[in-house]
This record gives C-alpha cells, sequence and structure tokens, in this order.
C-alpha cells in the first residue's frame, strides 16, 4: 500500500476493507461519539470506492498502528475539500494538530483546492480551539442543524483559503 502523504510521526494511507473495523471503533469511541457521526461498514467501503471521497487511516512511522482516520469530501468541479470527520485515538499528543495540517496541506498543494472547510459541534472546544489556532475563519453557524440522541445541535462552519493558506 502506497502512502498518500506523511507528516513528522505518521504515514496517511488510503483506508481499505481491513481498516474499516479500527474505524468504526474510533467513531463509537465513547471520547469521539458525541462530536461525529458514525458509520456503517457499507457507507464505509461506498467512501472508499467514491472517487470524491476520501477516506484515510493515520498510521505511527514508528509502529506502523493506526491512530485516527479522517473523511473528507472532495468537489472537483468547485475546487472545494470539506473535512467530514477526522478522529484521533492517542489524544493529547499533538497528533490531531499534525494530522489536520498535512490534510490542509494535502488539500492545497497535491489537490489544488481553492477552499478547505469543515464543521464542528459548538460543545466540542477543544476542535474549535485547534481550527481557531491553525488559522481556520469561523465562517458562521448553522443553528439547530442536525438531530441526534442529543437533540438538535447547531453545526459551526470553519474554513480556510488557498490565498490564506
Amino acid at each position: 500500500m502506497d502512502i498518500l502523504f506523511s507528516t513528522e510521526r505518521l504515514n496517511i494511507f488510503n483506508a481499505t476493507e481491513k481498516d474499516i473495523d479500527i474505524i468504526l471503533e474510533l467513531e463509537n469511541h465513547k471520547d469521539n461519539r458525541n462530536y461525529l457521526w458514525q458509520g456503517t461498514f457499507e457507507e464505509h467501503m461506498s467512501e472508499i470506492n467514491d472517487k470524491n471521497s476520501m477516506l484515510v487511516v493515520f498510521k505511527r512511522k514508528d509502529n506502523n498502528e493506526i491512530i485516527g482516520y479522517s473523511l473528507s469530501h472532495i468537489n472537483f468541479k468547485s475546487d472545494v475539500f470539506e473535512l467530514r470527520r477526522i478522529v484521533i485515538s492517542d489524544k493529547g499528543k499533538g497528533y490531531g494538530r499534525e494530522t489536520l495540517l498535512g490534510i490542509i496541506k494535502y488539500c492545497f498543494e497535491v489537490v489544488k483546492c481553492n477552499r478547505f472547510w469543515l464543521d464542528v459541534y459548538p460543545d466540542n472546544e477543544k476542535s474549535i480551539n485547534l481550527y481557531k489556532s491553525v488559522g481556520m475563519h469561523h465562517d458562521g453557524t448553522l443553528r439547530q442543524s442536525y438531530k441526534s440522541e442529543r437533540g438538535y445541535l447547531a453545526q459551526m462552519i470553519f474554513s480556510i483559503l488557498e490565498e490564506e493558506y
């Protein structure tokens, strides 16, 4: 399997069918499940096979352990890269910042997109602080835009443009 891109401590690979069980575990972990939508095996297989989706896993360079994943959607017509999900299992060690910066770099330098964006629930303060710290702009908030077990949730939109990168 070829490396899609690397960061200082991680290699990022396109996910394969054998990675889906780990992805499902990460999504359903108690520390993560309130902050992201949980997919099914079939949905993740569809994402792997969709040319507009990018389902990737993050593996540590020192031991090849999967410590996270992300799901993105690329609108090639409009040059827009949407980060839909990002999960890190080994929290508090800077892997989130490292992978986010790597994905943004990949978006602008490899895919040649004009806009990178994501949404985040307002109670996910750690992620919001991370997005602000890497120069992302808060574009606005979609009020009560998602219905979950927790009720109607707002989604804050953050983005960065190629010219701001």
